[in-house]
């Protein structure tokens, strides 16, 4: 398959908005939709930079054929009464979807968040009819703990999210 899941470097900041530039226009499932998210090269740089050596949170890319394809980040809570959870997200590019690249990365983020991170929950949350998603994250333990109605609006449409924990 070719794929290598790494750490992202400040290097990648520029690949890394394109990926999500992407992949928001590829689904609705993410916060964000075809614009990206709101960071110049440099803010993503440093973000990048800020993150190379914490043991709170990760942020991490799928590389094939030179290319990053996909990501994950983690990003753990730091305040007392939160430090023993944190809260990740996932995108892959459309055209590597079933690829099992989702997988890869999540075993790296759950890997993290229990040794680096020494977390004890991770918390999610999932368009309610992302399927595919709900599934990936079933494989890993993942269990469903409730419903947020209208956590989106798209083309005024509310749409419900599933909230998933990982109890570590």
């Amino acid at each position: 398959m070719g794929i290598i899941i790494r750490q992202a470097l400040p290097e990648d900041a520029e690949g890394f908005l394109e990926l999500l530039k992407q992949v928001g226009g590829e689904t609705d499932n993410l916060t964000f939709s075809g614009e990206g998210v709101p960071f110049t090269v440099q803010e993503e740089k440093e973000m990048l930079e800020k993150v190379l050596n914490s043991e709170s949170q990760i942020f991490l890319v799928a590389e094939k054929n030179g290319k990053i394809v996909g990501n994950a980040s983690y990003t753990g809570f730091t305040n007392a009464r939160m430090a023993h959870r944190g809260e990740f997200g996932i995108s892959v590019l459309k055209s590597e979807w079933g690829q099992g690249i989702g997988s890869m990365l999540l075993e790296k983020i759950i890997d993290f968040a229990k040794n680096t991170a020494q977390a004890e929950i991770i918390s999610l949350e999932v368009r309610s009819d992302n399927e595919r998603a709900i599934g990936l994250y079933k494989k890993f333990g993942f269990q469903k703990i409730g419903e947020f109605k209208g956590f989106f609006k798209i083309d005024g449409e509310y749409i419900d999210f599933t909230l998933m924990n990982l109890y570590l």
